[in-house]
């Protein structure tokens, strides 16, 4: 039997992915991954309002992390002593900075980011094998609801989980397969219900923890807050559509996404839509439904699981799902001279959004995925 060491966030996934791993004989060490996010959220520093149009303070709200929080260690502690396995907290503060400073970043260059994507690659599995070599650990674990097995060629196949609902593959997609070799998903198998009967069953206290729903270092709910948090200027410009038409101002591009519809704060004969954001002149395009249609996008920075990718003169057929709660579509992904990827989609979809993860599937078994940059606008555009 092996060493493990589990990540263990506090909730009830990670602490039945614990316990299984010890039930079925492995030597367990459970570790706890701090972020370091303060539980109140400053207002713009001064500095930063006189050099342009600052977020504005938030009205005082009551403040919940998603996950990563004081309140989570300490759930993550009590769970470990319960199952009698070693426990250690590391702080990653320094980490969680860079990927809050990624966050920030992408809204300030028109892009939506995806940060649990991010946090995956370079921190749950990325920084967590890297504690894992300091402890001369070979395997991680952790409560994800994914697969893993390896095909006939011996290589990663990464599937999703069973529960549909709760499967966590998208975010994984950045998750490089030399270190998917080295993971186990003990609860990827086992339907949400089951897992939390099992952790009724070994009387763990976090059997009843509702699930984590916001991004660990937005315990808000309100990604603006991030952005106040970091001084953020805001930087105001025009509406404007796809025939030039100037539709008023607006108070900064960071303040939209592709698709969004609330908030525009525009009247029309119907309802109107963001397009296109353009950070070199501040403008936001807006359009009704049928102009959010795209019909491809050029993947970039792609990571492939268990296959190789497609190349010059190569066609991959396979689905591919542009955001984490939606479904995947047919679509045929081609090399570019470039090293990025020209994906088009059978039937184009609506709210192809630059930053965001694209996730490429064959049936339940992720490909692998990349970024979304530069979509193939059409639906009247």
């Amino acid at each position: 039997m092996a060493t493990v060491l589990v990540a263990m966030s506090g909730g009830v996934d990670s602490s039945v992915a614990a316990a299984l791993l010890k039930r079925a004989g492995h030597s367990v060490v459970g570790v706890f991954m701090r972020n370091g996010v303060k539980p109140a959220v400053p207002a713009p520093a001064p500095a930063a309002a006189a050099a342009g149009a600052a977020c504005a303070p938030a009205a005082p709200r009551r403040l919940k992390q998603g996950c990563c929080g004081i309140d989570d260690a300490r759930d993550a502690r009590l769970v470990a002593a319960s199952l009698d396995v070693p426990f250690q907290v590391f702080d990653l503060e320094p980490e969680f900075g860079k990927l809050i400073d990624y966050f920030a970043r992408e809204y300030s260059l028109g892009r939506t980011p995806n940060p649990c994507a991010v946090c995956n690659r370079d921190l749950k599995f990325g920084r967590l094998l890297q504690l894992a070599d300091e402890l001369g650990i070979e395997r991680v674990a952790t409560g994800h609801y994914v697969q893993i097995e390896r095909d006939p060629r011996g290589r990663v196949a990464l599937r999703r989980g069973r529960d549909e609902q709760k499967d966590q593959s998208y975010v994984l997609f950045p998750v490089a397969e030399r270190a998917l070799e080295r993971c186990e998903f003990p609860v990827g198998h086992l339907p949400k219900s089951e897992v939390r009967a099992l952790a009724r069953e070994l009387g763990l206290r976090t059997q009843d923890k509702p699930d984590s729903q916001e991004i660990c270092f937005v315990p808000s709910g309100d990604y603006r807050d991030v952005l106040r948090y970091r001084g953020a200027v805001l930087r105001p410009g025009r509406f404007v559509d796809r025939r030039g038409r100037d539709w008023g101002p607006h108070d900064g591009i960071e303040l939209f996404t592709i698709g969004q519809r609330r908030g525009l704060g525009l009247a029309a004969g119907e309802p109107l839509y963001v397009l296109e954001i353009r950070p070199a002149t501040g403008e936001v395009v807006i359009g009704t439904r049928q102009e959010l249609g795209a019909a491809g996008f050029v993947l970039r920075d792609a990571n492939w699981i268990g296959i190789d990718p497609p190349g010059e003169n190569e066609e991959l057929t396979c689905s591919v799902q542009i955001r984490s709660r939606g479904s995947a579509a047919p679509a045929r992904v081609r090399s570019c001279a470039s090293g990025s990827f020209e994906v088009r989609f059978e039937e184009e979809q609506l709210a192809v959004t630059p930053g965001q993860g694209a996730v490429l599937y064959d049936g339940d078994r992720c490909l692998g995925g990349g970024w979304i940059d530069v979509p193939a606008r059409s639906g009247g555009a």
